[in-house]
């Protein structure tokens, strides 16, 4: 089974071709760019020259992965209006999956924290037990508020001390977004997990000037 892995959860423009057999998902090509203002500008490309480095055809695949986020308004839709465009035009299934589970999936054997930039001097994040499963619903917050009673290590984003050894990506890789995923089940469907309110809102009803 040959996988399309996208995401754009995080700064990182990730695009990866992923063939699975007998369960175990291999690597065959990757893009990746770490910059946050190009999701919609270095995806397209970035899928493009995975599938010529793996030697496929967009035809040849047999489904798509998509990171949900948790994650900012621009860049996690450029993500999941191309997978959606992409499973489509291709007729293939589209896999939504947690971006926080893809890094999850990387790392697996302990408990474990895995933690997303979330601007304003706040995470995403999520907690795992040792078999990888999500033992909290994905949350954003500041640092402090984050319980870390439970967990051994942190995975992700490296930009605050959490006074726990890092380990892990700090972004969601294609082996990992194909892991987390359930390829045997439907697909279900593809919402993002924003977690917070756009900061673009509708201009509210003009005031009235009162005649002078």
């Amino acid at each position: 089974m040959l996988v399309l892995a996208v995401d754009t959860a995080t700064p990182a423009v990730t695009a990866g071709v992923v063939e699975l057999s007998g369960g175990t998902p291999t690597l065959l090509a990757v893009r990746v760019t770490v910059d946050a203002r190009a999701h919609g500008e270095l995806l397209t490309p970035h899928v493009r020259d995975a599938l010529a480095a793996a030697g496929r055809a967009l035809s040849d695949v047999d489904a798509v992965v998509c990171g949900v986020g948790p994650g900012p308004f621009t860049g996690l839709r450029a993500g999941m209006v191309t997978a959606a465009a992409l499973g489509h035009a291709l007729d293939r299934p589209v896999f939504p999956v947690c971006s926080l589970d893809a890094i999850a999936a990387a790392v697996p054997g302990e408990p474990l924290l895995v933690v997303t930039d979330a601007r304003r001097k706040e995470l995403y994040w999520a907690t795992y037990d040792a078999d990888g499963r999500r033992t909290s619903e994905p949350s954003v917050s500041v640092p402090t508020a984050i319980p870390l009673d439970r967990v051994n290590r942190v995975a992700g984003a490296r930009i605050v001390d959490l006074g726990l050894p890092f380990t892990g990506p700090e972004h969601p890789g294609p082996v990992g977004l194909v892991a987390a995923a359930d390829l045997t089940a439907e697909p279900g469907p593809l919402t993002p997990l924003y977690l917070r309110r756009p900061d673009a809102v509708e201009p509210g009803a003009r005031k009235r000037v009162s005649p002078g």
